[in-house]
């Protein structure tokens, strides 16, 4: 059984939905009323897109219900894991936000936490009984988009590790690796590197888990035209896209999944994530 909390989205193609209503009181509390008329011994898979507080909040008195109905075995999908990119404390007065939201999502004690493409290690290992879905399937199904070689681009070496496996999935497209500074105070970049001399014209597709402003990817396209790329592709998991699209003008296409909301443009594909049974 399946219960999605977010009508929009629908990861699961095959298996039955559990009815539900929801809404928020004047107060701001979320509530949720789940149709008891479904087999409470059946394991039950929830989903949902956590973009807020309010979002988590709906999944929590979620869990509360579906336990008081007697319901012992359940799973959650969240492709975007919030506050992923908050693993680490780099200055004083700054939280672990990522295992704040480890925390809370602990105490739901799922049989099985699933994540799309993992930011970094670190959710996995705070998260129990975490399993990460790989962007293995989503970057083949770009590549055959683009309809030609390309070349897989690291934007900097955190996305080593994943991509050269993903390299690996597709039979060994060649990767170039990049880099770039960042500081830490500020968060401003600098220091676009592109390790190859002269790209001779290839066709190029970034590979990264998640893109807010773009900033990365902008600066990153200026070096790789300096360095005699041809067409340039943007392929990344979680598209937050706070700036709009009109900042990422310099690539050809964009591509993204609907993990952490929905898209539409001319220059922008949604690869819809659509799973089988995950267990």
């Amino acid at each position: 059984m399946i219960l999605n909390l977010d009508p929009n989205f629908r990861p699961f193609t095959a298996q039955p939905e559990i009815i539900f209503q929801n809404f928020t009181f004047s107060g701001g509390e979320p509530h949720i009323k789940i149709n008891p008329d479904f087999d409470t011994t059946q394991k039950v898979t929830l989903t949902h897109r956590l973009n807020s507080f309010n979002d988590l909040g709906l999944l929590c008195i979620a869990v509360d219900a579906l336990r008081r109905m007697d319901v012992k075995n359940m799973e959650l999908f969240i492709p975007y894991f919030p506050a992923a990119r908050q693993d680490r404390v780099m200055i004083k007065g700054e939280p672990l936000s990522v295992k704040v939201y480890a925390d809370i999502i602990n105490g739901m004690q799922f049989d099985k936490v699933f994540v799309f493409d993992a930011h970094s290690e670190v959710t996995p290992a705070l998260v129990n009984n975490c399993e990460v879905i790989p962007n293995h399937t989503f970057i083949e199904t770009v590549v055959k988009a683009i309809g030609n070689e390309v070349k897989l681009i690291s934007p900097d070496g955190g996305a080593l590790k994943k991509i050269y496996k993903v390299s690996e999935f597709l039979g060994g497209v060649e990767v170039v690796e990049c880099s770039k500074s960042r500081d830490v105070k500020t968060g401003r970049l600098s220091g676009f590197k592109v390790y190859n001399d002269d790209l001779q014209g290839a066709d190029c597709l970034i590979v990264d888990d998640i893109c807010d402003g773009g900033g990365t990817f902008v600066g990153l396209a200026e070096e790789l035209k300096n360095k005699n790329a041809g067409k340039l592709y943007l392929a990344v998991s979680h598209g937050i896209f706070n700036k709009g699209f009109a900042v990422l003008d310099c690539f050809e296409k964009i591509f993204t999944t609907n993990s952490f909301k929905d898209f539409e443009g001319e220059r922008v594909e949604v690869i819809g994530l659509k799973l089988q049974n995950i267990t």
